[in-house]
């Protein structure tokens, strides 16, 4: 398995935690109705995959007919747990009752508050003087072409709370908000090409794990188990394995 990932996938944390947790992560993902998927969660609610499995359950789509959720759960119940590297047994009768293309496995990671990491670049934290400035001078002259290219088409995108790191004058890498829950929030991570293999990523990681405003929430880290990238920042960072995640997603 070292061969294959780029992050530890040791259990550290106690079966019933790690469960707990998973269960957590997907209620700060998704947004859900009577344990349906209705879409992702805040801010922007796009829509969810058709089923995601975690922590030995599923959560299937309210767009899915009943017939078909009961005979999905079904097969749940008969499952072993997940292992990463390895996807569920019935993984093919999933992705055929839901009519899609294939599955797509996951990881998913505990980040603790103010995970250390010793910084080299100056950041931004949202809703601080300087973000606020930042965000002005963004909005009269519009995003940079690199941030264009990665989605980021205005300040709306940048979605707080964020952190920001700041390099040879630009925006270099940037941790936020992807999924904010009750209780979880989820972050997204994106480095600009032009700053990658330099440690900005996990620095900007870091970053966002001490902000204020989520120092009251469960904060998680989750990446796909072929974005080996992703997984080194995880392991720079010493993050804790949570268990793994498979998806079926719409499209």
């Amino acid at each position: 398995m070292s061969d294959h990932y780029a992050a530890p996938l040791r259990a550290v944390l106690p079966a019933h935690d790690a469960r707990r947790l998973l269960e957590l992560e997907a209620e700060t993902r998704f947004v859900l109705k009577d344990g349906r998927i209705a879409s992702e969660g805040p801010p922007d609610n796009a829509p969810g995959p058709l089923m995601y499995m975690a922590a030995g359950r599923a959560w299937i789509a309210a767009t899915i007919d009943a017939d078909i959720t009961h005979r999905l759960n079904d097969l749940v119940s008969e499952e072993p747990a997940l292992a990463p590297g390895r996807s569920p047994v019935a993984a093919e009768r999933y992705v055929a009752l839901l009519g899609a293309q294939a599955g797509h496995a996951g990881l998913s990671f505990l980040l603790p508050h103010a995970t250390p990491l010793p910084h080299g670049s100056p950041t931004i934290a949202s809703s601080t003087p300087a973000a606020l400035e930042l965000e002005a001078r963004l909005a009269r002259d519009g995003m940079p072409p690199d941030l264009l290219a990665l989605n980021f088409r205005s300040v709306a995108d940048l979605w707080p709370p964020y952190c920001l790191v700041i390099a040879e004058g630009r925006i270099a890498a940037l941790a936020f908000t992807a999924r904010l829950g009750a209780h979880g929030a989820e972050l997204g991570l994106a480095t600009l090409p032009a700053f990658r293999g330099r440690g900005l990523a996990a620095q900007a990681v870091s970053g966002w794990s001490a902000l204020p405003d989520l120092r009251e929430l469960t904060l998680f880290y989750s990446t796909s188990e072929t974005n080996l990238a992703s997984q080194r920042v995880a392991a720079k960072l010493g993050l804790p394995f949570i268990g793994p995640t498979w998806e079926v997603s719409g499209s």
